[in-house]
């Protein structure tokens, strides 16, 4: 649950939404609460008393010998009426009769049920004897307002159990003393089902109005990462959508801008190096013209081959720089295929190449750049390792071109260097027996531009070459399963070349 908390935004600003509604409510409740009680009990006081002087009236005015039987026909489960001959006047006895007469069972004629008692079930909940001593030890006798005792002889009233409860006491014309005491067990709730219904939709409300603001900042936020992915991996993306709030799209508009920048930016720097790789062949034409006038032919012919190399360096870089500034379009492949078909081809030429069958995989990339880096990672395996082995697995972030060989591997001080430009292990400087010294750089370029990197592991019976590409490119959706590869020993060591440079 944390997880997906931290995740998601809407249910982030949906859940603090609802917590502020809940704390705002029940801070409301403790609040309405109180004035829920106070006003409650007031009227349950003044609804008691009025009826204490409506019985008072009725005894009046009735014989004493129908009294009792007319005090009977008035109690209802929570409400008892009794006539005695002397007035009670300590508080706290009479609060322990009015225990007695409320745990008293009703006449079996009159409301049997308790539908029509006061606030009644026929088996009310009462407190213990203790309780009642105890609740209001300290409180005395207390005179009615006018308003609401309007009759000529002096009555008293008191607190019962707490708040719970009224007693209350008159003197009839014929001198006996009509007591009555009145018991609220239930004072009712703020919570009924209505006000939870209201709270309910409230929420729901909230909910679907959280939901639809989150998504309208979520989804140009979850646009803006799906589009600086794809910008990492060197696909060339049209401008985002500057749309929405304000902030959203004064973000799509920097987004924008640093596109815009990164692409002026590359294209300078290429165009720039074409620029040079191109100007140099003029000087290097004359200095070829001028040493076939050097008479020591020894000297010449070193001239001669040190121009040649600077010569193919030269067009190397050329070829370098077009490549990068080309612009090929992200499309979806068959990965298998495509590794699948360089292994034919060189394969075709007489090259030691074998290709190990494994899990089908299309692929959002570049393939013509792909294909190039794959091919330099081969040719190197058998010009230094003697044959090449080359598979594709899928692990749990990355989808992984191997290439691997028995060639003698690189030294640790080395593993960086080689990726430079025109950087190289052989040193005879012979174009028979190595490359230019642009292969590497070339695999490193397009593996980060697709998002990936290479690295490499060693083996006791050779080297292996891994292009690993982000699962984000993957398009299908089937298992991988691990493909069969050489069994060489891997040591993990940071991300490098397997091979010689070219």
């Amino acid at each position: 649950m944390t997880r997906i908390w931290r995740r998601s935004l809407a249910i982030q600003f949906i859940g603090l939404m609802l917590a502020a509604l809940i704390v705002s409510q029940a801070i409301s409740f403790f609040i309405s609460s109180d004035e829920f009680t106070k006003k409650f009990d007031a009227g349950a006081k003044a609804e008691f008393i009025s009826r204490a002087s409506s019985v008072t009236r009725l005894m009046e005015s009735l014989p004493p010998s129908l009294r009792e039987q007319a005090l009977h026909a008035s109690e209802g489960s929570y409400l008892r009426y009794w006539l005695t001959d002397s007035e009670t006047t300590d508080p706290n006895a009479w609060r322990l009769q009015a225990l007695a007469h409320l745990s008293r069972p009703l006449d079996s004629s009159v409301d049997r049920s308790g539908a029509l008692g006061w606030a009644g079930s026929p088996h009310p909940k009462l407190p213990s004897a203790d309780e009642v001593a105890s609740a209001n030890a300290d409180d005395p006798w207390w005179t009615p307002a006018d308003y609401l005792w309007m009759l000529s002889q002096p009555a008293k009233t008191l607190r019962f159990s707490g708040s719970l409860g009224f007693g209350f006491k008159t003197q009839l014309d014929d001198g006996r003393w009509l007591n009555a005491a009145f018991y609220q067990h239930d004072k009712g709730s703020l919570w009924t089902s209505g006000p939870l219904m209201s709270l309910g939709f409230t929420a729901l409300m909230l909910a679907l109005i959280g939901a639809f603001i989150a998504s309208r900042i979520a989804r140009p936020l979850r646009n803006l990462a799906t589009s600086a992915e794809a910008l990492g991996r060197g696909q060339n993306l049209p401008p985002l959508m500057e749309e929405g709030p304000e902030e959203i799209k004064r973000t799509a508009q920097s987004f924008n801008k640093m596109q815009s920048r990164l692409h002026r930016f590359v294209e300078d720097r290429t165009k720039m190096l074409a620029a040079i790789s191109h100007d140099l062949r003029t000087p290097l034409t004359s200095l070829r013209l001028r040493a076939e006038f050097v008479n020591d032919e020894d000297i010449q012919r070193k001239m001669i081959e040190t121009i040649d190399e600077l010569q193919s360096m030269t067009e190397a870089a050329i070829s370098f720089a077009r490549g990068e500034s080309i612009r090929e379009e992200t499309r979806a492949i068959d990965l298998e295929a495509l590794v699948g078909s360089i292994c034919d081809d060189q394969s075709d030429l007489g090259h030691p190449v074998t290709h190990i069958e494994g899990v089908k995989v299309k692929y959002r990339c570049r393939p013509d750049s792909l294909r190039r880096a794959i091919r330099n990672l081969v040719e190197n395996a058998v010009r230094y390792g003697g044959e090449a082995k080359v598979a594709l697995r899928c692990t749990a972030s990355t989808v992984d071109i191997v290439v691997e060989d028995r060639g003698p591997g690189i030294p640790d001080d080395m593993r960086e260097k080689v990726f430079a430009p025109f950087v190289r292990l052989e040193t005879s400087r012979n174009r028979q027996t190595g490359g230019i010294g642009l292969g590497l750089s070339i695999v490193r370029s397009v593996a980060r531009q697709h998002g990936g990197d290479i690295s490499f592991s060693n083996g006791e019976a050779g080297m292996q070459a891994v292009i690993s590409l982000p699962m984000e490119g993957r398009v299908d959706a089937a298992p991988a399963r691990k493909a069969s590869i050489w069994r060489l020993r891997k040591t993990s060591s940071p991300a490098q070349s397997a091979h010689l440079p070219k």
